[in-house]
């Protein structure tokens, strides 16, 4: 059996959760019946193993470092292909001083997580602030402090509550090309303590084996908290901007202090569903906002390929209609119209709007699903 150790005992656990989260979370008990679904199942789990293992493995609140959330090919929690995220472990008793520059982007924002911390799943968002309520310099470089108590200098600052255990940030670009898809496109962004706590420990084998087991627990955290400590939501249970009738949007509506949710961003999600011959055509009409998008998604909230395929539109990726308002067609092939939102040939997926810093009432966005050979471009 060889050396025994927590880290070795740790990786066993490891292996096990990772076997019951396919056996449960990919099968009937979350009503996973079809093969299509578990293979997209155990694609999300190697993505949400990949993201704790790059994000938590070895995160250390005491010298916290940005990492991206979700890329091309590390999708979870409803990624989106117009916005990069980081993210960054921390801790209530600290003060640090987050450094960074727009980059480009028309919003940019940052939220505290409050929850458990160690890799768990967040139990809502503490405080957040955007771009419109601190300062940016010529350059674009901005600077906040998180504490927990306001500074007298009246800099830019979010409060660090008791229960605070994660930053995240968000800077998202109304662009014709996809900036998510762009592995090259860089966000200088920066968290340093605000008194230095120096190198970590020294070196030795019994320290370094409590840390390695506690970097695996902290992933085993990310996985059971996005996977087995999610259970299948009854229609009831959900937010009441999320619909679970195919193909009809409820009101757009900002989150509150939902987890992993901007403040100030408006939602609005509903499943598509659609047969082999059907597009889904959605009409409506942009407010007036700081960004807005419509993506698509599979049942575990991973966007579609969207390094190879049109699966999301921004305002500046439409095509409106000579009195403003938009048509978009969902289908399977190409219809020959403008703002064609491309299913990967899949017959059911999630639709899910974004509105940022909406200004006044917004537009609920209507979808009629038709006979692919009535639409205007088709032969």
């Amino acid at each position: 059996m060889g050396i025994q150790s927590r880290s070795r005992e740790k990786l066993h656990e490891l292996l096990d959760l990772i076997r019951e989260i396919d056996e449960r979370r990919y099968g009937p008990e979350w009503g996973i019946e079809s093969l299509g679904d578990l293979a997209d199942g155990h694609r999300n789990l190697m993505h949400l193993l990949e993201g704790g293992l790059f994000s938590h493995f070895d995160a250390d609140p005491e010298r916290p470092v940005f990492r991206r959330i979700v890329s091309a090919t590390r999708k979870f929690r409803g990624d989106n292909s117009d916005a990069i995220y980081f993210d960054a472990a921390i801790r209530p008793d600290r003060e640090y001083v987050v450094r960074g520059n727009m980059a480009g982007a028309v919003y940019v924002s940052i939220t505290i997580e409050e929850g458990p911390g160690e890799g768990a799943y967040a139990t809502g968002t503490a405080a957040g602030i955007h771009d419109g309520e601190f300062s940016i310099d010529a350059n674009g470089d901005f600077e906040i402090l998180l504490s927990a108590r306001r500074p007298d200098d009246g800099r830019a600052w979010l409060e660090l509550t008791p229960s605070a255990s994660r930053i995240t940030t968000r800077h998202y670009f109304e662009e014709v090309q996809r900036v998510a898809a762009d592995p090259s496109r860089h966000v200088p962004l920066s968290i340093r303590p605000l008194v230095d706590p120096g190198p970590p420990p020294a070196f030795t084998p019994e320290d370094h084996d409590v840390r390695v087991a506690a970097g695996i627990q902290r992933v085993m955290n990310f996985l059971r908290g996005d996977t087995l400590d999610q259970p299948p939501r009854k229609p009831e249970d959900q937010p009441s901007w999320v619909s679970t009738t195919p193909n009809l949007f409820h009101p757009p509506e900002k989150p509150g202090d939902l987890a992993f949710s901007a403040m100030d961003i408006a939602y609005s999600m509903a499943p598509y569903l659609l047969g082999p011959e059907d597009a889904l055509v959605m009409t409506g009409r942009f407010p007036p906002c700081r960004f807005a998008n419509v993506c698509l998604w599979n049942r575990y909230i991973q966007s579609y390929d969207y390094n190879n395929r049109q699966v999301s539109l921004n305002r500046k990726q439409t095509t409106l209609e000579p009195d403003g308002s938009f048509r978009m067609v969902i289908a399977h092939r190409d219809p020959g119209v403008p703002n064609w939102l491309d299913t990967e040939g899949r017959p059911f997926g999630m639709v899910y709007w974004r509105f940022l810093l909406p200004e006044g009432p917004i537009e609920t966005p209507k979808a009629e699903r038709v006979p692919f050979a009535s639409l205007p471009g088709t032969i």
